[in-house]
């Protein structure tokens, strides 16, 4: 566990708000730090989901609803990660209540086509003769490959939520609410979320046109599909603006309540996670990795059939195998991890003499693994970071990570206009994205990523703090605030979960699973409140300390069921031995 040189406190915003006094003091403060300032945008129920009114939905719509009337092949195009796989899943379940007899799904293998609809995976695609071909978590920059598929007589309907460039695809139409001239308020919807609109938004037509009845199918209810949204959302770490925060919250109360696809239960059981209890942070680090893994390691068609998998053994096998390759890549990541760290220890720089933008290869990496040792060096360095492996010959294949202030796309794309033969295709949002570059420019790249870095960016951006919502009174350190903490989420990208700070009497400290430390702690001013905590992963040249008798702790809410048994745990991030 690395120290954070620094804690910072979190500002309150009371004066701005208007709570009733129904809402508990606590989380007044708490939200209200977050740009939350009454009950009602606390209110999460479906009634609170924004319209479904975006640029090239009715177009889209429209396409949808010839398809369906003609009974066209539809085929879903999807990408290979947790978003993709549940867009595509949302879509081909909706598809199928809706009516739709001849739809398909088709995800490219990352390692043969590379990402989005390229004009490669357009050949594949036209050996089944679609008349429609529908992205989901992609398309936005398939320039080409739109391109190929209207010269075969297939037409292209664009769903998605990366940024576009330039140039847009001639598609028959384009749902995409970061699109130039799309006035949907949130621009946070991830790829699921965009497809939940198009969806939500047929299903009104068709409604409108009898066409259920005609069909003698009782019209579907979007949010029966919930759960899909919910993990792709979690799991694709966009921001949870309230939109989001809506379409996370109802998914999850229907895992919880039983009601979810057989095969996020199998997830999480392969997981070891209780779905009654489920909370958006097991979403994004049981669920969502297992079904990366498939994408990464192997091909995503794995994951998706584990979500359209109606058998519970069947679902039950398909996550065995996904738990399996997820195995197989934590050990993948933990070599190249040590790998990384040591080719940054062979430049025997102190931390801040790092450049602010880290580039990294080895010939010897896995592509589809990179974008997780990127995540892993950015966390330890606080700096934006590109790993890259073999894409060919020629090529290597990069996928980058960012921290809060530095949009790493933006900064690519600032890197492709000063030298236009560095890049060969990128493409992303503010905190990921993914690039192709020529062997032969990569140190040139290395050296612009760094600099257009340095001359964008403010210096004290890249010093890592952790930040905290302060102290609690020790009346607050209760199984009851716990729970009050836990039920006010989602919490999640941009909506914080909660996490205080506070010195406190070390009662007990204990190893246990070889590098986690149990530790017994009380208030202060409260020693006979005895609190169990737990440091995950600490530096065991510094902790157990005998000499300690008081600890400093950055930590959450948790409560700990073990055996039927619920009680009050420090879930701790940083630790401090005091005086």
């Amino acid at each position: 566990m690395k120290m954070a040189p620094e804690i910072l406190r979190r500002e309150s915003a009371l004066a701005q708000a208007s709570f009733s006094p129904r809402m508990p003091s606590l989380l007044q403060r708490l939200y209200s730090a977050r740009g939350v300032f009454n009950d009602a945008d606390c209110d999460l129920s479906l009634s609170g989901l924004l319209p479904p009114q975006m640029k090239g939905l009715p177009e889209a719509v429209a396409r949808l609803v010839t398809a369906l009337n003609q009974q066209e092949r539809i085929l879903i195009v999807g990408d290979f990660d947790a978003d993709g796989a549940t867009s595509t899943a949302l879509a081909m379940r909706v598809f199928a209540a809706f009516g739709a007899r001849n739809v398909d799904f088709l995800v490219p293998n990352r390692f043969e086509y590379g990402y989005g609809l390229t004009p490669e995976i357009v050949e594949v695609a036209a050996q089944t003769a679609p008349e429609l071909i529908v992205t989901v978590d992609n398309g936005i920059s398939s320039i080409d490959g739109v391109a190929l598929a209207n010269a075969r007589g297939i037409d292209v309907l664009v769903t998605d939520h990366h940024l576009p460039g330039r140039e847009l695809p001639d598609a028959c139409a384009i749902v995409n609410p970061n699109q130039p001239g799309c006035s949907f308020p949130s621009k946070a919807l991830a790829g699921v979320g965009v497809m939940f609109y198009v969806l939500s938004a047929l299903r009104a037509a068709l409604s409108k046109s009898g066409w259920f009845e005609a069909q003698g199918i009782a019209t579907p209810k979007l949010a029966d599909y919930l759960d899909i949204v919910a993990l792709g959302t979690v799991a694709d770490v966009v921001p949870l603006d309230r939109n989001n925060r809506i379409l996370v919250a109802q998914g999850i109360r229907r895992i919880r309540a039983g009601l979810a696809s057989p095969g996020i239960y199998a997830l999480l059981e392969a997981g070891r996670r209780d779905s009654s209890h489920l909370q958006a942070a097991d979403l994004g680090f049981v669920v969502g990795p297992r079904l990366n893994a498939a994408g990464r390691l192997d091909d995503m068609s794995l994951g998706i059939r584990c979500l359209l998998e109606n058998s519970p053994d069947q679902a039950r096998a398909l996550a065995g195998e996904l738990d399996s390759l997820n195995r197989e890549r934590r050990e993948i990541e933990q070599g190249m991890q040590t790998e990384a760290l040591r080719i940054l220890d062979k430049l025997q720089l102190e931390d801040s003499a790092l450049p602010l933008g880290i580039s990294l290869f080895d010939e010897t990496w896995h592509p589809g693994v990179v974008g997780l040792v990127a995540s892993r060096i950015k966390e330890r360095y606080h700096r934006p970071v590109i790993a890259f492996a073999p894409e060919d010959e020629h090529t290597l294949k990069g996928s980058g990570r960012s921290i809060a202030g530095v949009h790493i796309r933006d900064v690519l794309d600032l890197v492709s206009k000063r030298f236009p033969d560095t890049i060969l295709k990128f493409g992303g949002h503010a905190m990921a994205a993914g690039l192709s570059v020529p062997r032969s420019k990569l140190e040139l790249f290395e050296q612009a990523f760094a600099d257009c870095i340095a001359e964008t960016t403010q210096p004290d951006l890249f010093e890592a703090r952790l930040v905290s919502d302060g102290e609690l009174a020790h009346g607050e350190l209760s199984e009851t605030v716990a729970r009050q903490l836990l039920e006010a989420g989602p919490w999640g990208q941009q909506f914080p979960e909660p996490r205080f700070d506070g010195e406190f009497l070390l009662l007990n400290q204990r190893i246990v699973g070889e590098k986690h430390l149990k530790l017994v702690v009380a208030p202060p001013d409260a020693p006979q409140h005895a609190i169990d905590a737990i440091a995950f992963n600490i530096d065991l040249n510094c902790w157990p300390n005998p000499g300690a008798r008081r600890v400093r702790l950055f930590y959450g809410l948790d409560i700990n069921r073990f055996r039927g048994n619920e009680q009050l745990q420090l879930m701790v991030e940083s630790l401090q031995a005091g005086d």
